[in-house]
Parts: C-alpha cells; structure tokens; sequence
C-alpha cells in the first residue's frame, strides 16, 4: 500500500502521520520542500529561482515556530508563525507534492490557527500565493488587501486576515 495514497487522517488514525515542532536539523529539507510546494502552481524555474531565497527556511526561521507534518518519518509539509499577540503572520504553509489535496495542508493550517489562538494571537495574517486564496478562504480567511511580492518586482499578493476571537 502507498502511504501517499491516504488521507491525512487516515495515515494519523493508523499512526503513521502526525504534527511536531520541526528540528534545527531540517532547515534544508523544508526550504527544499517549500521550492516543490511552489511548482504545484506551474510557475517557470526563472520565476521559482526569484523565489529561492524568499522562501529559504533559516536556522533562525525554525526558532520561530515552525512545525511539520511528518509522515512516517517524512516531512510532507510545515507552517510558520512569526510575531507576538496580539497579531502575528502565517509566513510559510507548504504541502509537499505528493501530498497537496490528501488534507496535509487543511490539518497543518488548522494547526496554525489553533497554535496561534493558544499564544494569545487574535489576528492571523498572511500573503498567499494568488492560487492558494481560495484554499485560505473555504477555513475563513478574507482578503483585505494586497501586499507587494518580496521576491518578484511588480507581483502583487492577496493579503488575507484570519479573525482568531
């Protein structure tokens, strides 16, 4: 059986899937990660190499919060969060993919949402890529704006805003 063919819930009920803090160690393997997650959207590898250091997870980045879906002692995806309440921003949620429509990405940001609310956190925002909005949209994100790309001169972003209470 191919565990890439389970739901995410599934590979958790059967004890092969779960969410923890990510290591110190595995700074590469998520910037890697993130770079895969990013051609799900058919960018060019000129548009995917603009992004590379934006998308880079330092050492420093991992002491901000970062946790991974691990499976079976694979990552498949993490989030980020970054900042202090009240407010704070989702900086990274990447699903590997293989895994991107098996729920990873649901499970990790409501992960994200939960964790941010446990720190006191009562407003999540974020800067999706234009085809990610709808995905933050169906969990409650609205969209309050835009926000310049960090990595593309002239790209503009949905900037959304989770209400956490």
């Amino acid at each position: 059986m191919q565990l890439t063919n389970l739901r995410w819930s599934e590979l958790v009920r059967r004890d092969l899937g779960r969410l923890r803090p990510a290591r110190a160690d595995e700074a590469d393997e998520l910037s890697g990660l993130a770079m895969r997650s990013k051609s799900h959207w058919g960018y060019s590898p000129g548009f995917l190499e603009a992004c590379r250091a934006e998308l880079a997870i330092t050492p420093e980045k991992l002491g901000s919060g970062v946790t991974v879906a691990d499976l079976d002692g694979r990552i498949v995806g993490f989030h980020r969060i970054e900042g202090s309440p009240p407010a704070a921003e989702l900086a990274a949620l990447f699903v590997d993919l293989d895994m991107i429509g098996a729920g990873v990405g649901g499970a990790l940001l409501r992960d994200a949402l939960s964790a941010a609310a446990e720190r006191g956190i009562r407003r999540l925002v974020l800067d999706a890529d234009p085809g990610a909005e709808p995905f933050y949209a169906r969990y409650g994100a609205e969209r309050i704006g835009q926000s310049p790309s960090g990595s593309v001169p002239g790209r503009v972003l949905p900037h959304m805003r989770f209400e956490l209470g």
